[in-house]
């Protein structure tokens, strides 16, 4: 079998020590646009085939980006053998990270990990390491849902009666122990860090907090953790969605980014300073940041919520009239909850809580550590921090400015943006816009329920 580099002996040793442990099969998965892990499935024994590239693809046109090209030339999928793992639910199989490779051993265009290394070399360049850790928020329900006509997903563990809210109720995560216990034994045995899941807002909704790596492990471990709910979720007997809106009457799904910097030189975080003038703590840096996010918010919003049904989460308030935790307004806060970025005091990070479940970490990272670093660089002052909750605002203070209320917006400022074209290739902002702008096009031309029930016997 033809592979891109030689081989190495190595990696015959490693083979032996695998199949010692029951390991059947491994997988070198790249990623899609919608941040799935796609991946051939290699014997064991060939896998120093696999990992000198022996595995290739036509990846235009997986994940909905970009038009099928039957001509264009294959792509190599490289495995990264430093995120290996014996996948803990079935360990017959190895699964690896892998960059897409196009002619000439360059990136793939559409490759979201390559995207997000070439940030990260750009990041070091400036004097900094990327660090990231995520907060991923999701729904898990019972598939016979699937079949009912109404569209109503029955949640996998039902909270009884309880308003506004079940976050953090412990019966029902007591409930909910079938899927909750393997899922945070996987987590433990894959060295995520983690420190505690809770029942989040919704009926079936789960939240897992887990340690922060670099931009670049954190995205290849996202990848590994959606993989990993599927399956726990498919043990319990239901199915885990990562949509961000699956209720109209219900919470929504968040993936909140804490991103922090790290001073190459000196190794220690970017974002603290106790002599900062404005008496919070924060570097000079960590306002940069949080500027130069807050100029691009209305193209960063195509990628951090990047589906129509994104935008039904950005919204001040929920059917009931509860608030609904997620941010409508590009502002900053000090531990303020209610704006788009957050300076916690519990941690020198800046949160970003407009960022949802259907993002593709990878995509999202790059974009926007990108728009931070600019902030950095060209130093950006935020203004004051916002400290009044931001729900009830009609008018955005002096520095605000609204979200993007559909992904049609969304996605018109992201192809306008002059940082969307620095940070992504060509070929993908033109692949991305238009595959975003015909998913606007085909929920907009579909009539829907709602419509039926306003107008069909109204008008």
């Amino acid at each position: 079998m033809d592979t891109t580099n030689p081989i190495d002996v190595t990696h015959t040793e490693l083979v032996a020590s695998l199949q010692q442990k029951g390991v059947e099969f491994a997988m070198g998965a790249w990623i899609d646009v919608l941040g799935r892990a796609k991946s051939k499935v290699v014997p064991i024994d060939h896998l120093p085939n696999l990992l000198a590239g022996s595995e290739r693809y036509t990846p235009r046109g997986m994940g909905g980006l970009g038009m099928m090209d039957p001509v264009e030339s294959e792509s190599v999928a490289m495995p990264d053998l430093s995120t290996m793992q014996i996948l803990p639910w079935d360990k017959r199989f190895v699964f690896m990270n892998a960059d897409l490779l196009a002619d000439g051993l360059e990136p793939f265009s559409n490759c979201p990990r390559g995207i997000l290394k070439r940030q990260v070399d750009l990041a070091a360049e400036q004097g900094f390491g990327m660090c990231l850790g995520v907060e991923p928020e999701l729904y898990v329900f019972h598939p016979d849902s699937l079949d009912r006509r109404d569209g109503y997903l029955a949640p996998g563990y039902r909270s009884g009666s309880l308003t506004p809210t079940q976050a953090y109720d412990v019966s029902s995560a007591i409930d909910a122990m079938a899927f909750l216990e393997p899922m945070s034994r996987y987590l433990t045995e894959t060295g995520f860090g983690l420190f505690s899941f809770d029942t989040e807002g919704g009926d079936g909704q789960y939240e897992f907090d887990f340690g922060y790596f670099s931009a670049l492990e954190m995205s290849d471990r996202m990848t590994l953790f959606k993989l990993m709910v599927r399956a726990a979720a498919q043990e319990a007997g239901l199915l885990a969605t990562f949509m961000p809106k699956p209720y109209t009457a219900g919470w929504g799904s968040g993936q909140h980014f804490n991103m922090s910097l790290v001073d190459v030189d000196s190794g220690e975080n970017a974002f603290r300073d106790k002599d900062d003038a404005r008496g919070r703590g924060w570097s000079k840096a960590a306002y940069g940041f949080v500027a130069g996010i807050l100029r691009h918010a209305p193209a960063l919003a195509a990628i951090a919520t990047p589906t129509v049904n994104s935008y039904k989460r950005l919204q001040p308030r929920l059917a009931d009239g509860n608030i609904s935790w997620a941010p409508v307004w590009a502002a900053y806060g000090d531990n303020n909850r209610s704006c788009m970025l957050r300076l916690p005091h519990n941690r020198p990070a800046v949160e970003n809580r407009a960022v949802d479940s259907a993002v593709n970490t990878y995509l999202c990272s790059a974009f926007m550590f990108a728009a931070g670093l600019e902030g950095i660089r060209e130093n950006l002052d935020p203004g004051e921090a916002i400290d009044s909750l931001t729900y009830a605002w009609s008018e955005p203070p002096p520095g605000a400015s609204r979200l993007p209320r559909t992904l049609l917006e969304a996605v018109d400022a992201f192809e306008a943006d002059p940082l969307t074209h620095d940070v992504f290739p060509a070929r993908f902002v033109s692949d991305y816009v238009d595959m975003k702008r015909g998913e606007w096009d085909d929920y907009h031309s579909t009539v829907s329920a709602w419509e039926l029930d306003r107008y069909l016997l109204e008008l």
